[in-house]
């Protein structure tokens, strides 16, 4: 119902698989349970009338809330959805390199979140979960970051912080997994495909989804494409090492080898958009250096799909983010390094899509990994009688 919005238990059966009586029968526990709710179906705009209109069931929107972060170099954005996935209010904040030096991240995210609260009164009391996208490599435990390109952020538990201030469960997750799992819920003929995501901005990153299912490294099914080596001793990167994929094909290495800035020089802290678009438009007019720059970026991607292709076999590589305009700039050279593999020689070369707004797959993944969360460990378990809100 998330997916396709409020349904009639015909419908339902026919999508899940179930018989009619066994979705009859799971819709009366959610409506006793104040979960669902039933709704007259919009009136046919044909002026046919026949039989009784169907009797639709969708979600009791006010049954629950999440609040999800979304954190990368350059913007915060907090998102209150309720329970049918709905948008109901959003805040967004520029994130500067100093940001977090200023204010401790479990402060920053606490004041946004008390802010959130404020203008939505009516949620505050059934908000259930807060959920959290970032950039970088967990802890362990999940409660922080040892490691990410957004300055300040790394080395503290904010996420385990701020559980304990607002008491409610607080979640971390790894933008590579939210793309793949946005992903599969944006498109529904990638939802059982084997889908590479890569993400193309301020940095570089990817999640992967195998047969519908996410994987990748450990347990939150991301990997850190952007960080595999590409050149040794090759352009800095953003992490400190040289040579990373990332040093190349995000923002700030389109813009220093467009500008011819030595491969050695500090990444730029952060690139406007307005400048990345820039360096987009002058390619697409020919101007050589500009070119360069997604020559470059796009070989870089090229050459660590065909690694990956060695181990993970995609029907679908999708790329996202503000890097998704350059895609048809890139594409030459992605393309031949792939082609120069033997798995495309012998399997043939994946299909190779742009999604425009990286931030979508992102808001997606994480939405739905939240509200599925309420879904199977709050509400699964509770007998006809009890209802949510009780």
């Amino acid at each position: 119902m998330r997916a396709g919005g409020p349904q009639s238990r015909t419908a339902l059966a026919v999508r899940t698989g179930l018989s009619h009586a066994s979705v009859t029968a799971i819709m009366q526990d959610l409506l006793a349970q104040g979960l669902v709710e039933e709704m007259p179906a919009a009136e046919r705009g044909d002026g046919r009338t026949r039989g009784r209109p169907a009797i639709l069931v969708g979600f009791q929107r006010k049954a629950a809330y999440v609040a999800l972060f979304e954190i990368d170099v350059n913007k915060a954005r907090l998102s209150l959805v309720d329970y049918a996935g709905i948008l109901v209010d959003r805040i967004e904040t520029e994130v500067t390199p100093t940001t977090f030096r200023q204010t401790a991240p479990d402060v920053f995210l606490l004041e946004k979140l008390a802010l959130l609260r404020e203008r939505t009164p009516k949620a505050s009391g059934a908000l259930r979960r807060v959920a959290i996208s970032v950039q970088g490599i967990l802890d362990r435990d999940g409660g922080g970051l040892k490691w990410s390109p957004i300055q300040g952020l790394a080395g503290s538990p904010f996420a385990s912080s701020l559980e304990a201030h607002i008491g409610l469960p607080v979640s971390l997750h790894k933008r590579g997994r939210l793309l793949a799992e946005g992903t599969r819920w944006l498109d529904p003929d990638l939802l059982d495909a084997s889908v590479a995501t890569v993400f193309l901005g301020s940095t570089v990153a990817m999640g992967m989804s195998l047969h519908g299912q996410i994987t990748g490294r450990g347990d939150e099914g991301a990997t850190e494409f952007g960080h595999m080596n590409h050149v040794p001793n090759g352009a800095l990167c953003r992490c400190g090492m040289r040579g990373c994929i990332e040093a190349y094909a995000a923002d700030y290495g389109v813009l220093r080898t467009a500008y011819s800035v030595p491969e050695t020089a500090s990444p730029a802290p952060a690139v406007p958009a307005q400048q990345y678009e820039s360096l987009i438009q002058r390619a697409e007019a020919g101007e050589r250096t500009a070119t360069h720059g997604f020559n470059l970026a796009g070989r870089a991607i090229g050459y660590g799909l065909a690694r990956m292709l060695a181990m993970f076999d995609p029907s679908h590589i999708l790329i996202v983010g503000p890097g998704a305009r350059a895609l048809n700039l890139m594409r030459p050279e992605i393309e031949t390094a792939l082609g120069a593999s033997l798995i495309v020689k012998i399997n043939g070369m994946p299909r190779i899509m742009a999604h425009l707004d990286e931030k979508e797959p992102i808001f997606r993944g994480l939405m739905m990994k939240t509200l599925s969360d309420i879904d199977q460990n709050e509400f699964a378990g509770l007998a006809s009688a009890v209802r949510a809100a009780g």
